[in-house]
Protein backbone atom coordinates (compact mmCIF):
# COMPACT_ATOMS: atom_id res chain seq x y z
CA UNK A 1 0.00 0.00 0.00
CA UNK A 2 2.70 2.13 0.56
CA UNK A 3 4.05 1.60 -2.72
CA UNK A 4 0.78 2.49 -4.40
CA UNK A 5 0.54 5.93 -2.12
CA UNK A 6 3.88 6.56 -3.52
CA UNK A 7 2.81 6.42 -7.07
CA UNK A 8 -0.36 8.13 -6.69
CA UNK A 9 1.36 11.28 -4.48
CA UNK A 10 4.36 11.07 -7.22
CA UNK A 11 1.79 11.66 -9.69
CA UNK A 12 -0.04 14.21 -8.05
CA UNK A 13 2.56 16.35 -7.81
CA UNK A 14 3.52 16.12 -11.89
CA UNK A 15 0.29 17.02 -12.40
CA UNK A 16 0.00 19.86 -9.94
CA UNK A 17 3.48 20.72 -11.21
CA UNK A 18 2.47 20.74 -15.15
CA UNK A 19 -1.06 22.47 -14.07
CA UNK A 20 0.68 25.37 -12.32
CA UNK A 21 3.29 25.84 -15.06
CA UNK A 22 0.82 26.23 -16.91
CA UNK A 23 -1.12 28.49 -15.04
CA UNK A 24 2.34 30.75 -14.20
CA UNK A 25 2.18 30.65 -18.69
CA UNK A 26 -0.80 31.66 -18.76
CA UNK A 27 -0.89 34.50 -15.99
CA UNK A 28 3.01 35.60 -18.03
CA UNK A 29 1.04 35.82 -21.06
CA UNK A 30 -2.13 38.25 -19.21
CA UNK A 31 0.80 40.34 -17.80
CA UNK A 32 2.52 40.77 -21.38
CA UNK A 33 -0.52 41.50 -23.35
CA UNK A 34 -1.72 43.70 -20.25
CA UNK A 35 1.76 46.34 -20.71
CA UNK A 36 1.18 46.30 -24.50
CA UNK A 37 -2.37 47.54 -24.72
CA UNK A 38 -1.15 49.97 -21.44
CA UNK A 39 1.79 50.97 -24.09
CA UNK A 40 -0.43 51.17 -27.15
CA UNK A 41 -3.32 53.51 -25.57
CA UNK A 42 -1.60 56.56 -26.01
CA UNK A 43 -1.28 56.21 -29.78
CA UNK A 44 -4.37 54.46 -30.03
CA UNK A 45 -6.05 57.10 -28.04
CA UNK A 46 -4.39 59.93 -30.00
CA UNK A 47 -5.69 58.53 -33.78
CA UNK A 48 -9.47 58.29 -32.42
CA UNK A 49 -9.15 61.73 -31.18
CA UNK A 50 -7.95 62.51 -35.10
CA UNK A 51 -10.53 60.71 -36.79
CA UNK A 52 -13.41 62.51 -34.34
CA UNK A 53 -11.99 65.66 -34.52
CA UNK A 54 -11.82 66.63 -30.85
CA UNK A 55 -7.94 66.52 -31.47
CA UNK A 56 -7.09 67.40 -27.98
CA UNK A 57 -3.85 65.68 -27.62
CA UNK A 58 -2.49 66.55 -30.75
CA UNK A 59 0.70 68.38 -31.70
CA UNK A 60 -1.14 70.52 -34.32
CA UNK A 61 -3.53 72.24 -31.19
CA UNK A 62 -0.42 74.04 -29.66
CA UNK A 63 0.26 75.69 -33.12
CA UNK A 64 -0.61 79.40 -33.47
CA UNK A 65 -3.57 79.01 -35.62
CA UNK A 66 -5.56 77.43 -33.23
CA UNK A 67 -4.02 79.41 -30.18
CA UNK A 68 -6.92 79.48 -27.50
CA UNK A 69 -8.56 82.99 -27.51
CA UNK A 70 -9.11 85.10 -24.90
CA UNK A 71 -12.22 85.21 -23.55
CA UNK A 72 -11.62 88.49 -21.37
CA UNK A 73 -11.82 90.79 -24.19
CA UNK A 74 -15.09 92.38 -24.53
CA UNK A 75 -15.86 92.35 -28.09
CA UNK A 76 -19.21 94.29 -27.81
CA UNK A 77 -17.67 97.86 -27.84
CA UNK A 78 -14.60 99.73 -28.96
CA UNK A 79 -12.54 102.30 -26.88
CA UNK A 80 -10.28 104.98 -28.63
CA UNK A 81 -7.31 105.43 -27.14
CA UNK A 82 -5.51 109.05 -27.89
CA UNK A 83 -1.85 109.47 -27.36
CA UNK A 84 0.55 112.54 -26.79
CA UNK A 85 3.70 113.06 -26.13
CA UNK A 86 5.36 116.77 -24.81
CA UNK A 87 8.57 117.12 -24.25
CA UNK A 88 10.42 119.90 -21.49
CA UNK A 89 14.13 120.25 -23.34
CA UNK A 90 15.65 120.09 -26.56
CA UNK A 91 14.39 116.94 -27.85
CA UNK A 92 11.83 115.34 -29.89
CA UNK A 93 9.14 113.46 -28.46
CA UNK A 94 5.96 111.62 -30.04
CA UNK A 95 4.24 108.70 -30.95
CA UNK A 96 4.10 107.07 -33.84
CA UNK A 97 0.71 107.14 -34.02
CA UNK A 98 -2.23 109.66 -32.83
CA UNK A 99 -4.58 107.17 -31.70
CA UNK A 100 -5.76 103.44 -31.90
CA UNK A 101 -9.26 101.76 -31.91
CA UNK A 102 -8.91 98.67 -29.08
CA UNK A 103 -11.84 96.56 -27.31
CA UNK A 104 -11.58 95.79 -23.95
CA UNK A 105 -9.41 93.20 -22.74
CA UNK A 106 -7.28 93.07 -25.88
CA UNK A 107 -3.70 93.85 -25.75
CA UNK A 108 -2.62 96.54 -27.73
CA UNK A 109 1.35 98.13 -28.90
CA UNK A 110 2.49 101.49 -29.11
CA UNK A 111 5.92 102.98 -29.62
CA UNK A 112 6.77 106.40 -28.93
CA UNK A 113 9.89 108.17 -30.82
CA UNK A 114 12.64 110.29 -29.01
CA UNK A 115 15.21 112.21 -30.27
CA UNK A 116 18.61 113.94 -28.16
CA UNK A 117 18.95 116.99 -30.46
CA UNK A 118 22.38 117.47 -28.12
CA UNK A 119 25.83 117.04 -28.03
CA UNK A 120 25.97 115.22 -24.16
CA UNK A 121 24.33 112.98 -22.55
CA UNK A 122 20.89 113.19 -20.73
CA UNK A 123 18.50 110.62 -18.35
CA UNK A 124 15.33 111.66 -19.03
CA UNK A 125 11.77 110.53 -17.11
CA UNK A 126 8.40 110.05 -18.94
CA UNK A 127 5.12 110.69 -16.24
CA UNK A 128 1.76 109.69 -17.86
CA UNK A 129 -1.34 111.21 -17.27
CA UNK A 130 -4.64 109.80 -18.52
CA UNK A 131 -8.25 112.00 -19.46
CA UNK A 132 -10.70 111.71 -18.66
CA UNK A 133 -8.90 111.02 -14.76
CA UNK A 134 -11.29 107.76 -13.93
CA UNK A 135 -9.69 106.26 -16.68
CA UNK A 136 -6.28 106.10 -15.03
CA UNK A 137 -7.19 103.33 -12.58
CA UNK A 138 -8.91 100.89 -16.22
CA UNK A 139 -5.53 101.75 -18.10
CA UNK A 140 -3.19 98.57 -17.22
CA UNK A 141 0.40 99.12 -18.75
CA UNK A 142 2.52 95.73 -18.89
CA UNK A 143 5.66 97.48 -20.34
CA UNK A 144 6.36 101.26 -20.66
CA UNK A 145 9.62 103.26 -20.82
CA UNK A 146 8.13 105.33 -18.07
CA UNK A 147 9.14 102.30 -15.87
CA UNK A 148 12.69 103.51 -15.39
CA UNK A 149 14.94 106.73 -16.48
CA UNK A 150 16.44 106.98 -19.83
CA UNK A 151 19.60 107.50 -20.89
CA UNK A 152 20.03 108.93 -24.04
CA UNK A 153 22.81 109.47 -25.72
CA UNK A 154 24.09 112.64 -27.46
CA UNK A 155 21.59 112.88 -31.20
CA UNK A 156 20.49 109.55 -30.30
CA UNK A 157 17.50 108.52 -31.56
CA UNK A 158 15.09 106.00 -29.97
CA UNK A 159 11.63 103.52 -30.38
CA UNK A 160 10.11 102.93 -27.09
CA UNK A 161 7.63 100.36 -26.67
CA UNK A 162 4.39 100.62 -24.69
CA UNK A 163 2.32 97.60 -23.77
CA UNK A 164 -0.87 98.02 -22.10
CA UNK A 165 -4.93 96.78 -22.77
CA UNK A 166 -8.35 98.50 -21.00
CA UNK A 167 -9.86 97.01 -18.39
CA UNK A 168 -12.85 95.22 -19.50
CA UNK A 169 -14.30 96.52 -16.21
CA UNK A 170 -14.24 100.21 -17.64
CA UNK A 171 -17.43 102.21 -16.97
CA UNK A 172 -19.61 101.71 -20.68
CA UNK A 173 -19.80 105.96 -20.72
CA UNK A 174 -16.10 106.28 -21.52
CA UNK A 175 -15.11 105.68 -24.99
CA UNK A 176 -12.26 107.48 -25.29
CA UNK A 177 -9.00 107.74 -23.00
CA UNK A 178 -6.06 110.16 -23.72
CA UNK A 179 -2.71 108.52 -22.46
CA UNK A 180 -0.22 111.80 -22.36
CA UNK A 181 3.47 111.42 -21.64
CA UNK A 182 5.51 114.41 -20.22
CA UNK A 183 9.15 113.92 -21.24
CA UNK A 184 11.74 116.10 -19.09
CA UNK A 185 15.08 115.77 -18.06
CA UNK A 186 16.26 114.72 -14.65
CA UNK A 187 19.26 115.33 -12.51
CA UNK A 188 22.12 117.56 -13.98
CA UNK A 189 23.77 117.46 -16.87
CA UNK A 190 26.81 114.76 -17.04
CA UNK A 191 30.08 116.31 -16.29
CA UNK A 192 31.56 115.94 -20.09
CA UNK A 193 28.79 118.54 -21.01
CA UNK A 194 29.91 120.82 -18.16
CA UNK A 195 33.29 121.23 -18.18
CA UNK A 196 32.86 121.55 -22.42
Amino acid sequence: MTQESDETDESYRRYAKKINGQMLGKLLLIAILMFGFGYSLVPLYKRICELTGSNVLSTQESSAASAVRNTQIDTSRYVTVEFDGNAQGPWRFRPTISSLRVHPGELANVVYEVVNKQSRAINAQAIPSYAPQEAASYFKKLECFCFKQQTLGPNEARQMPVSFYVDPALPKNVTTITLSYTFFEVGLPTAKAVSQ
